[in-house]
Order: structure tokens, then sequence, then C-alpha cells
């Protein structure tokens, strides 16, 4: 039976939302015969945010050393059993009953392809809905799309609305060890070797407050900001660079 994986970093005192999250990853309805693992894992080793969520079989707990978000799920993904792996933060929701499984049947559809990304609804605390501004256009992407809409000044989708099949994450090294910006990583490092899916329905809802790691003065820092943004370009220059596609050797059916 292939399994969805989804991996979700929380820190004590960051997990205000985690039964929100919750809620929304028991409500995805699979494929028939797929079955959903979610992977919290601990930024610490408190305890408290893990001891807020069910012991259900489909829940893996870890925890580790503190060391932000790109740490916390590289340390999860040794757990992910997983075909397929997405990241959904702790404060972030799916927007739909059938988000997951819209990444599944699309990847399904058509074996060439390795992983998928979706439009992000940014969530005001006065309940509003509002779209990104740069998607791209539903359907098969060009191949560098994403890096050359970086280069111009901003990434047209989220990062963590990517599905990616699990053994290309893992042969990336997971998340890049850099303060914020971390989940743009894999999704560059995956665009740059092999073929993408834009999806037309949202497969994010992203939370806005004031609590969220990019209110953190640091987060605007220019000259890091800069630099996280050069790290992850440059590594996927140099995968591209090298002339390889990467296609599933175990595609994702329905």
């Amino acid at each position: 039976m292939p399994i969805f994986s989804v991996v979700t970093p929380v820190f004590a005192g960051g997990d205000a939302y985690l039964l929100e999250t919750y809620e929304s990853v028991a409500s995805q309805r699979l494929p028939e015969g797929w079955s959903l693992q979610w992977l919290v894992q601990e930024d610490g080793k408190t305890g408290k945010p893990l001891d807020r969520l069910p012991d259900l079989p489909w829940i893996s707990k870890g925890a580790g050393r503190a060391g932000g978000a790109a740490r916390t799920r590289t340390l999860a993904l040794h757990r992910a059993d997983g075909l397929l792996t997405r990241a959904l933060d702790a404060d972030d929701l799916f927007p739909d009953e059938a988000t997951v499984a819209r990444d599944i049947e699309a990847l399904a559809a058509d074996p060439d392809l390795a992983w998928t990304v979706a439009p992000c609804l940014d969530r005001y605390p006065d309940g509003r809905l509002v779209p990104g501004p740069f998607d791209p256009e539903p359907g098969r992407l060009p191949p560098g799309l994403l890096a050359d809409g970086l280069r111009q000044g901003a990434l047209p989708v989220m990062g963590t609305t990517a599905t990616i099949y699990t053994d290309l994450i893992e042969l990336h090294g997971g998340w890049p060890a850099i303060p914020a910006f971390e989940d743009v990583g894999p999704l560059l490092a995956a665009e740059a070797v092999s073929h993408g899916w834009m999806q037309e329905k949202p497969g994010e809802i992203y939370r806005k407050h004031p609590a969220q790691s990019t209110e953190d003065p640091e987060y605007a820092d220019e000259e890091e900001r800069v630099a996280r943004i050069a790290i992850v370009l440059r590594r996927a220059d140099a995968l591209r660079g090298l002339g390889w596609r990467w296609r599933p050797e175990n595609p994702a059916t329905v």
C-alpha cells in the first residue's frame, strides 16, 4: 500500500494552531489503496507540542535538538515511509479534503513528473483568504520557471505547497541548513533535475499572524536574504549543470 507522508516541524510555544493543523491532516481523503503518515517533529525536546496530539498509528512523533525548521524536517525524514512527501507547517492548513489526493492523482497521471506545486491562500486574522500574486498557469511547468522567477525577484509559488517523491528529497539531502526559505531548497533542487506540475486548485492555507517566523525582524535582514536565495539557486544551478534527469523508479498509481 503506497503511503503519502506529511512533515510538520513544531516548537514549544509555536503550537497554538497545531490542533487545527491536525484536523486538517486528519480530514484528507486519499485515493483507494493509499494511506497517510503524519511526521510531527519537535524543534527541541520538551515534548509539550507532541503531547497535544493523540497517539494514533498514522502519526509519527519525534524530537531533536533545537535548530530551526530545516533541521527539524530533515531529522524527521528518516521516518518517512511515503512514496511521496510534502511539508505542512504547524500553523498552516490544507484547503480541503482532496488536497493530498489531487497531488497523488497528478503524479500518477504522468510518470515523467516528479513533483507538484499549487496556489497558496494567505489567511489573515480577519478571515480573508488572499491568493498569491505570481501563480503560474496550471499544467506542466516549463523547465527552470521557478528558479528564473526567484532570480527576477519573486518565487512564483510557496515552497510548502510542493509534493515531491521522497527518494528525490532524500537524494538532495533534505532541507538546506539555512535559517529561513529552507522550504524552497527541495523544490528548486527537484525542478533542476525533473519535471513538475502546477495544480489549478489551492494546495495550502498560509496563516498570517504576528508570531509567525516571517515576522521576526531577522527575517528581513537583507544580507541574510541575499545569502539564502543564493544558496538555493546555486545548488539548483549545479544540479541542472549535470544534465541528468530524474524519473521515479516506482511511479505513483491510483
